[in-house]
């Protein structure tokens, strides 16, 4: 009963917060000045015809006299059928066709390299606090001190370093110019290729996070009885750090990844920025930039919602593996 009342207000939560951002996903573009249409024609001056003018507003909705509890209505039905509008910078593509084309970039190189890093971090982290006092600690000082250089000053070291003096990986894009993409051997490899040098700066600055986080829950949990009774039962150490401390010090660490994991989508836009990569972040820098606001509220709305789905995620689990969250909820 108790596990049952616990996802049912988890879950209207939930529901509500993702309404308050859709109506907010609504309402800002509302607010801005101008409109779609005219950020349009500004960049497109004596290019574009009074006859297509009046099209582009009768496909964005603006010549229309209904009230704004109208649009409401008609975003809601569009957006439920997966209709998220035209995107003004892509040729009037569809919105979901041109983030569909960038959110494979930005899950595949981010999503690896946040998964690796917290791996990782975890793995160091719970090593590190079970011998804590030993040389190992030296690590969490120096993890700490690269997780404090700003990211696109790290991303410059790495491309001059190991791209231009070394020439060991690419310093931008996702793949070479004049490849066609293709599932491939040889264009996964070169993806790979590309992917390295940004991938290791982002494992590399966050690692810091999850080693320090690891650790110190770690040093915690080696103080509780059942650990100090563990021991003194005589249980190997393997298995004392494995199914006691870890066990429980992991418990904060996977409800961080499961955010971690919801901020993927957004991408790392500074790293995009500084390897030219073709990710989500780039782009909606770059819908931004054009006052793209079709593309600007797509690109919004599936950020927001991954990052809800990651935050379910993170409660269902912390709830699974520690029983007394329901019951504190309760």
């Amino acid at each position: 009963m108790n596990t049952l009342r616990f996802f049912a207000r988890r879950t209207g939560f939930y529901l509500f917060t993702a309404w308050a951002a859709i109506t907010i996903n609504f309402l800002l573009p509302r607010f801005m000045k101008g409109d779609p249409i005219q950020a349009y024609l500004a960049r497109n001056q004596g290019r574009v015809s009074p006859e297509a003018t009046e099209s582009l507003k009768i496909l964005f909705g603006l010549n229309t006299d209904k009230s704004l509890l109208e649009q409401y209505a008609d975003y809601w039905r569009l957006m439920l059928s997966g209709d998220l509008g035209r995107s003004l910078s892509h040729g009037l593509a569809p919105v979901t066709d041109v983030i569909a084309s960038a959110l494979p970039w930005t899950i595949g190189l981010v999503g690896i390299a946040t998964i690796l890093s917290f791996a990782i971090g975890t793995l160091l982290g719970s090593l590190i606090g079970w011998n804590r006092g030993s040389r190992a600690d030296v690590i969490v000082p120096i993890s700490t001190f690269f997780s404090t250089v700003p990211y696109f000053w790290m991303g410059l070291i790495a491309i001059a370093v190991f791209g231009s003096n070394l020439g060991w990986f690419p310093t931008s894009h996702a793949y070479g110019q004049g490849t066609v993409p293709a599932w491939n051997l040889d264009f996964i490899l070169e993806v790979i290729h590309h992917g390295t040098l940004p991938a290791m700066t982002i494992v590399i600055a966050s690692l810091g996070g999850w080693i320090l986080g690891m650790r110190n829950m770690m040093i915690t949990i080696l103080d509780e009885d059942y650990v100090t009774v563990a021991q003194a039962k005589g249980l190997p150490a393997r298995r004392v750090l494995s199914r006691y401390a870890s066990r429980n010090a992991v418990l904060p660490q996977i409800q961080s990844f499961a955010l971690a994991l919801g901020f993927i989508v957004g991408g790392t836009l500074v790293m995009e920025l500084v390897f030219s990569y073709p990710g989500v972040g780039k782009m909606l820098l770059d819908a931004t930039a054009a006052k793209d606001y079709p593309l600007m509220q797509g690109l919004f709305l599936i950020i927001t919602l991954t990052v809800l789905v990651a935050n379910i995620l993170a409660d269902v689990a912390y709830a699974v593996l520690d029983p007394r969250t329901r019951q504190t909820e309760a």
